[in-house]
């Protein structure tokens, strides 16, 4: 029964979203816009069970002081701070909790995507192996984009940059839509599925 009524439930949000797509009747669409906003915050009263449940792990592994206790520390100091800075004095510039973002998690942020670059640099080195015909053409057009996006390959050949660009306005975006056509086809295929009853792992 309970499977049922979830079943129930799915199908007739997704089908009132699909009518009101194709519908110009005003109590439908503006049903479907509330439904959006208890979406929102069925997504907020989530996103705060999520904070509750990291601190509740870390707290506990602090308490046991188990391994790496004082970076978890940390990091429940610094999600109490940056929540009491946003509530008390807002996220407006020029307010603590700007400060806080701009001068400790910004730079933060930009040292993990600086390292992870090395990790792309040294995956592509082992992907980019000349064994194959297709191999070779996608390590002559990485080394061709890579070039052409740095001083250095507009120091070697000045007209390495219009190259990449081609290559990234061109074949790079054709791949690209084609990838986001595919996605869109699985998804509204997994959208079927699901209002129809057949797929039902959301359910757990």
């Amino acid at each position: 029964m309970r499977t049922q009524i979830n079943t129930a439930i799915a199908f007739l949000s997704g089908f009132i979203m699909i009518l009101a797509f194709f519908s110009a009747n005003s109590g439908i669409v503006n049903f479907s816009q509330n439904l959006l906003t208890w979406v929102t915050i069925v997504g907020g009263i989530s996103l705060l069970l999520g904070i509750v449940s990291i601190l509740k792990v870390n707290l506990k592994v602090i308490q046991e002081k188990g391994k790496d206790w004082i970076f978890k520390l940390i990091l429940v100091l610094f999600v109490l701070g940056m929540s009491v800075c946003g509530i008390v004095w807002g996220i407006e510039e020029k307010t603590p909790f700007d400060w806080l973002f701009q001068n400790i998690q910004s730079p933060m942020m930009s040292t993990m995507f600086s390292i992870l670059a090395f990790f792309i640099a040294s995956a592509a080195y082992r992907a980019f192996r000349a064994r194959t015909l297709e191999a070779t053409i996608l390590l002559i057009t990485a080394i061709i984009v890579m070039l052409g996006r740095t001083p250095l390959g507009q120091a070697i050949w000045d007209k390495l940059p219009t190259y990449a660009d081609w290559i990234m306005a061109y074949p790079n975006l054709a791949v690209q839509r084609g990838i986001i056509i595919g996605a869109a086809l699985g998804a509204a295929a997994m959208s079927l599925r699901i209002l129809l009853g057949i797929e039902r792992t959301y359910m757990g």
